[in-house]
């Protein structure tokens, strides 16, 4: 099978793989870089490689190049740019998110694409988005003042916690560490 028939299967196999599994962000829907490289890694094995490559480091900018080589030769690239001072997560973490985009972009610009390519405008605005609302979820849950207060946060962040643990997985942890702080917290006042 040549290089162009293992990437329009692979294309085929994405496309199936779609079910429930993208995000939207201003009524598009894009598929995570999760699900794009499973997808390739069980469609192309190890005639699949992705390259990362540092391209920019300085205080506040991270670029990142992916490189996708199928049977060893150039398929597609992809490039990602973050700032760390975009969101909370970059303040830590820009050069993950940049090298995870970076390579969502090169499987996307493979074809493992849903309704297109987002931009880095829409991924940031995305981003910070959700950054405002964990926010509010956070400071909300250090303003509990009894179990009834608890249980009704308990309630009203449960889709949006779940939603985050699967399309953020670095966000989620980092939120589980402040609950944890904050739920210890309340337990010890004696509020939960």
């Amino acid at each position: 099978m040549s290089n162009k028939d293992i990437i329009i299967s692979t294309i085929d196999d994405f496309k199936k793989s779609l079910n429930g599994q993208t995000i939207s962000i201003h009524g598009k829907d894009y598929a995570t870089v999760a699900l794009r490289v499973a997808v390739a890694r069980r469609s192309l094995g190890s005639k699949l490689s992705i390259v990362t490559k540092l391209v920019h480091k300085d205080a506040d900018t991270v670029t990142m190049k992916a490189t996708v080589y199928v049977d060893g030769r150039v398929a597609s690239t992809g490039y990602a740019e973050e700032k760390r001072s975009a969101s909370r997560i970059n303040q830590t973490s820009a050069l993950e998110n940049a090298e995870t985009s970076a390579v969502g972009r090169a499987m996307a610009f493979l074809g493992l694409i849903a309704d297109g390519i987002a931009s880095a405008e829409e991924v940031s605005l995305a981003i910070e988005q959700q950054d405002k609302k964990l926010q509010k979820c956070v400071e909300e849950l250090q303003s509990v003042s009894h179990k009834g207060n608890y249980n009704q946060w308990l309630t009203n962040y449960k889709t949006f916690l779940q939603d985050l643990k699967t399309k953020n997985p670095v966000g989620y942890a980092s939120f589980q560490e402040r609950f944890t702080e904050i739920k210890t917290n309340l337990h010890n006042k004696g509020v939960i």
